[in-house]
């Protein structure tokens, strides 16, 4: 937005500077986090948009200008409606690749942040928890923070998207066992870096207690599928879609694994 928009002074900025932003960046907005040149997703333009709306509100009302020429500025139906099917064509992974992954990364140090999301935790939720919602002994977790990025610089912590996005999950034993790990992980490196250990109560931490982004999880996750050699799909759509059976397959998979039961 600040290559686009940035050198037009305030004051002259009209509705359809706005507008011929919005529509680049639908095509071509990416210069980031993937191939330059390519789309941006409409989440991500409509949430440029709205900080965009939000710092011309403030500039309103100090007068900086008469009117916030991106009020009005939408972002077109047929947009939405085409990343939409996009999205719905994208073929999830099936049981035998959620099973792959699970004991592919089985070694890795966020094995039991990225065990969450076969089980259907999206990445901002495995983000945005933090260990005051895990109940170890009664073996569940509670779901109701997100913790994702703004434009890939800021970090926005908020709600589930829903009321209905609040549960309450069981933890399948060996999530359960690869949390404790982690927990007691977390432990020692707090012990051994002492005052320098930020101590954020994030589960999806660094070695220095940080709370890792959206972003880097997904880098992470990412690399390990290359490694892997696994079919790149979001980390979203590790969870099987495709109906409630292979959901329920792919929990079982998680469950089942060494022979454990769902239950600690």
């Amino acid at each position: 937005m600040r290559g686009k928009l940035g050198r037009i002074p305030l004051q002259a900025l009209t509705e359809q500077d706005v507008e011929a932003w919005m529509h680049w960046a639908l095509r071509h907005g990416r210069v980031r986090g993937g191939k330059a040149g390519t789309p941006l997703s409409v989440t991500s333009v409509d949430m440029s948009l709205a900080r965009l709306k939000e710092a011309l509100g403030r500039a309103v009302t100090r007068r900086l200008m008469a009117v916030n020429v991106a009020e009005y500025v939408v972002i077109p139906r047929k947009a939405r409606k085409e990343e939409r099917k996009r999205k719905e064509t994208l073929t999830p992974w099936n049981p035998e690749e959620v099973q792959m992954f699970i004991q592919g990364i089985k070694e890795d140090r966020l094995y039991a942040a990225l065990l969450l999301s076969p089980m259907g935790l999206r990445p901002a939720e495995v983000c945005g928890l933090r260990w005051m919602d895990i109940d170890l002994d009664r073996a569940t977790v509670v779901i109701a923070k997100t913790r994702t990025m703004m434009g890939n610089r800021y970090v926005v912590e908020k709600d589930t998207k829903s009321l209905a996005g609040e549960r309450v999950l069981p933890l399948p034993r060996p999530v359960l066992a690869a949390l404790k790990s982690s927990e007691a992980a977390q432990a020692r490196e707090r012990a051994a870096l002492d005052e320098a250990y930020t101590d954020s109560g994030y589960v999806v931490v660094h070695e220095t207690g940080e709370a890792f982004t959206i972003k880097r999880l997904r880098r992470r996750a990412y690399r390990l599928l290359e490694l892997l050699e696994l079919r790149r799909v979001r980390l979203y759509d590790a969870r099987p879609r495709v109906s409630p059976t292979l959901r329920t397959m792919a929990y079982r998979t998680i469950s089942s694994r060494d022979g454990l039961g769902t239950r600690a």
